[in-house]
């Protein structure tokens, strides 16, 4: 992945990088609100995200829901919540140990959680980069209960001790169940009740991808820029914020679409971590370029990708926006060509750098 998501200076790149040209089409991203069909509440399918004081919480498009709480010191350690969307679902509780903040980590260990003076050992994920544990099945149900109604709560391995926040835990479990249709039912996370449920998750999008075509002229290292692309008002605005270095400029990407169609990507700003580029869709030779207007999750399209790739075989364009260097945070994206634009094929975002492997972040977008 090309290197170079710190989000302000997306948002900057962004602007700097504006146009006045019409957009080539994208997809509208549905927003779906709860509906009642007979017995059955359709939960919502708009994504969303909500911060209970330590706790952050999302839910994504098909339903599916996250908690995510960090250690009270810095870098150490953090917890995971995720529900699926059906009723009788239970959900799975994951931890884990980051080693800047946790000095003299012992990787081999197991990792035990107490709250409030009750230990619980979770069962350990193999072939992590860290410590990393989950408690699922009916050993996750106490480990809810004692999380949403703790005052503390301690991770531990091999002696070495941190303390994750539970301030904001019963909060953010509550506005799941809500999102989730779960309240006061048998199955809640934290209001639990007899009422019966039935809940239909809403349906994912389904995208088809275009036939892979041949790439033959087109994708080698560093392509000379079409002069019609060159020409345009918001390239030589990007030419010129990436003046100071040559390297960048030269960072410049093409594949073909169709037979008769190209995609060009020209680099706007780099940072340390952070490659932002401008997407084109052309003609043949770069041809009657228009820029490419990308959809997200939270319906805001952007023209402006970070840390891009793109696959020709699985039609593929991906973003990896970096909240430090490391990668534990950002935003990361991929869209799919289908022949007539690109379509938001999946989104997962972590606003709180603390260690969280890229796998596990929230999602707030998923398509079939």
């Amino acid at each position: 992945m090309r290197s170079g998501l710190v989000l302000t200076a997306a948002l900057v790149a962004l602007a700097a990088c504006q146009r006045d040209q019409d957009k080539a089409p994208v997809a509208p991203a549905p927003d779906a609100a709860p509906t009642t069909v007979g017995a059955a509440t359709v939960l919502s399918g708009r994504p969303e995200q909500r911060t209970f004081r330590d706790w952050r919480a999302a839910c994504d498009n098909g339903a599916l829901c996250f908690a995510f709480a960090p250690s009270v010191q810095p870098d150490a350690g953090w917890l995971r919540l995720s529900l699926a969307p059906d009723a009788r679902a239970a959900p799975v509780v994951m931890v884990g140990l980051w080693s800047p903040g946790a000095e003299g980590l012992n990787p081999a260990a197991d990792l035990t959680l107490a709250i409030d003076g009750r230990a619980f050992v979770a069962a350990r994920v193999e072939d992590a980069d860290q410590p990393i544990a989950r408690f699922a099945g009916p050993d996750v149900v106490p480990v809810v209960r004692a999380l949403a109604a703790g005052k503390r709560a301690v991770l531990s391995a091999g002696g070495q001790e941190i303390e994750l926040s539970l301030a904001g835990a019963a909060a953010a479990m509550l506005w799941i169940d809500e999102r989730q249709g779960r309240l006061a039912t048998p199955n809640a996370l934290i209001r639990v009740g007899e009422r019966p449920t039935a809940t239909t998750p809403p349906a994912l999008p389904r995208i088809t991808a275009a036939p892979a075509v041949d790439q033959t002229g087109l994708g080698s290292e560093n392509p000379t820029l079409p002069a019609a692309i060159e020409a345009l008002p918001a390239v030589k605005r990007c030419r010129h914020e990436t003046s100071w270095n040559e390297y960048v400029r030269r960072e410049v990407f093409s594949a073909r679409l169709e037979d008769r169609k190209e995609l060009w990507a020209v680099p706007c700003f780099a940072g340390a971590y952070n490659l932002g580029v401008q997407v084109f869709v052309t003609g043949a030779g770069g041809r009657d370029p228009l820029p490419v207007a990308f959809p997200t999750a939270l319906g805001t399209p952007t023209d402006t990708v970070v840390n891009a790739e793109y696959d020709p075989a699985t039609r593929t364009l991906s973003a990896f926006n970096k909240g430090r260097g490391i990668g534990d945070c950002g935003v990361a994206q991929r869209w799919t060509w289908t022949g007539a634009a690109f379509v938001l094929k999946d989104q997962s975002e972590m606003h709180e750098c603390m260690g969280v492997p890229a796998d596990l972040w929230p999602t707030l977008w998923r398509t079939r």
